[in-house]
C-alpha cells in the first residue's frame, strides 16, 4: 500500500501577523512593541517564565482581548479592526484548545464535537455526525465517541478538545499548555499527534507552553517573552536560541537555571 505524502510543512504564506502590540489590563502595561509573524504550516510557540504574558498574548490572538495599541491580523484579516460579524468569521477559520480542555461534561466526546458545527454550520446531523467521528479517529479516539469526558484519561481529554478545535477545519489551531499535567509518555505522544496532524493536515500550529522537551520536539520556531522587559527577548529555532544566546535570561531558561 502506498503511504500518503505529507503535505509539506512550512511555506512563506504569512497567517498570522503581529504589529507593535501593546497589552495592557486598564494602566497596567503587560508587554509592548511586540512584533512577529507566523508562517503557514508552521509549529510556533509562545514560551516564558510565569507572569510574562503568554496568556494574554493569546487571549488577544483568539479574539477575547483588544489591543491597546497596535495590530493582529489573522489570514490577512484585522482582528481589532473587525465588526462582530466580520470577527465571528475570522473565529470560524480557527480553532482553539483550552489548558483545562473544556470539553462539556455533560455531553459525549461526538456530542462535543458536533456542537461547533451546530453553532455554525446548516449541515444535516447525518453530516455532522461522519465528520465528528472522522475528526475523532484523527486524533487516535475511535471507539470513544459516546464516552463522557470523565471516563477519559487527561490525556484523551485533550485529544477530544483538539478534535473538538478542529471541527470547522480551521487554518490555524491554538492550543494552550497542552502538555499540562501530563506524565512524559502521554505527553510525547501529543506531541506526535501535533507533527502529524501539520504534516497530513498542513495546519498551523500555535501553542503556548513551558514544556522544554516538548518545545525542542515540535517548535520550529519560538518567541519568548519576558516579565522585567515586557517584550519579545528572543526569537528563533529553540535549540539555536539555547546554544548561541548571549542574553541571560534566555539562557536562564532554556538550561533550566534557578534565579
Amino acid at each position: 500500500m502506498l503511504e500518503p505524502t505529507p503535505i509539506s510543512s512550512m511555506n512563506n504564506e504569512t497567517v498570522i501577523k503581529v504589529d507593535n502590540l501593546t497589552a495592557a489590563y486598564g494602566d497596567f502595561v503587560v508587554m509592548e512593541n511586540v512584533s512577529f509573524e507566523v508562517n503557514q504550516g508552521e509549529v510556533f510557540v509562545i514560551l516564558g517564565g510565569s507572569g510574562c504574558g503568554k496568556s494574554t498574548l493569546l487571549k488577544h490572538l483568539i479574539g477575547l482581548k483588544d489591543p491597546a495599541q497596535g495590530t493582529i491580523l489573522i489570514l490577512d484579516d484585522d482582528m481589532g479592526a473587525a465588526s462582530t460579524e466580520e470577527r465571528n468569521a475570522i473565529l470560524r477559520r480557527i480553532g482553539v484548545m483550552y489548558q483545562s480542555s473544556a470539553l462539556f461534561g455533560s455531553m459525549s466526546l461526538i456530542e462535543n464535537v458536533i456542537l461547533p458545527m451546530e453553532e455554525f454550520t446548516n449541515l444535516p446531523m447525518e453530516a455532522m455526525d461522519i465528520i465528528a467521528r472522522l475528526k475523532l479517529s484523527l486524533v487516535g479516539l475511535t471507539g470513544f465517541e459516546h464516552h463522557l469526558p470523565a471516563e477519559l484519561s487527561g490525556g484523551m481529554q485533550k485529544r477530544a478538545a483538539i478534535a473538538r478545535a478542529m471541527a470547522l477545519d480551521p487554518s490555524i489551531l491554538f492550543l494552550d499548555e497542552p502538555s499540562a499535567g501530563l506524565d512524559p509518555v502521554t505527553s510525547a505522544g501529543l506531541d506526535q499527534l501535533i507533527l502529524s496532524l501539520r504534516d497530513s493536515l498542513g495546519i498551523t500550529f500555535v501553542i503556548v507552553t513551558h514544556e522544554l522537551d516538548s518545545i525542542y520536539t515540535i517548535a520550529d520556531r519560538v518567541i519568548m517573552l519576558d516579565r522585567r522587559a515586557k517584550t519579545i527577548i528572543a526569537q528563533g529555532a529553540p535549540k539555536v536560541l539555547r546554544d548561541t544566546s548571549d542574553n541571560p535570561w534566555v539562557r536562564q531558561f532554556f538550561q533550566r537555571e534557578p534565579e
